[in-house]
């Protein structure tokens, strides 16, 4: 697998799988399973996919069957109805354990909507707890992102934006 390093020195595959749209639990977690199984270890689910149990299900078979904790890449999303400090700090605890985890290795504010100076609060602090290795964005656009950088201690080390052929951007 091949990494790239992210800017708070955090490497992170370049390769994932996404998890968005796998509703049926038992799907999910046997599509994780055969990620994982094939080599996977960066795995994308979020707060408003409503399948982080089947994941974390997913994860606590590789887990059993051999797989090391540090191999894994796990990254979830904060969903704009919890987009405030004390929603960022549940929705959190929240995902963990559906998830099962100790700690996640990225944790994306999902939308630019709602308190995200508030959210990105909660979420540096429980970064330099050492709860969560790397924080991020996604779906944010240049001018929200330059803002987001300027306007807080910790920058972003990823902004998650959709890229596929089958949903082109067209800028004018």
């Amino acid at each position: 697998m091949q990494y790239v390093n992210l800017n708070d020195g955090n490497k992170m595959p370049i390769l994932g799988y996404g998890v968005y749209q796998i509703e049926d639990p038992k799907e999910c977690q046997r599509c994780v399973e055969d990620a994982l199984a094939v080599g996977y270890r960066l795995i994308d689910t979020a707060q408003a996919y409503f399948n982080e149990e089947a994941v974390g299900a997913a994860i606590k078979t590789a887990l059993a069957g051999g797989v090391r904790r540090e191999e894994l890449f796990i990254t979830t999303k904060l969903w704009i109805s919890d987009m405030s400090e004390s929603g960022a700090a549940r929705a959190f605890e929240a995902s963990m354990k559906k998830l099962g985890l100790e700690y996640l290795d990225l944790y994306l504010l999902h939308q630019p909507f709602g308190d995200v100076y508030g959210a990105w609060r909660t979420m540096s602090r429980l970064k330099n707890e050492g709860r969560i290795r790397s924080i991020g964005v996604s779906n944010f656009y240049p001018d929200r992102l330059m803002d987001f950088c300027l306007h807080n201690k910790i920058a972003p080390a990823v902004d998650q934006v959709e890229c596929s052929p089958l949903y082109a951007r067209f800028e004018e």
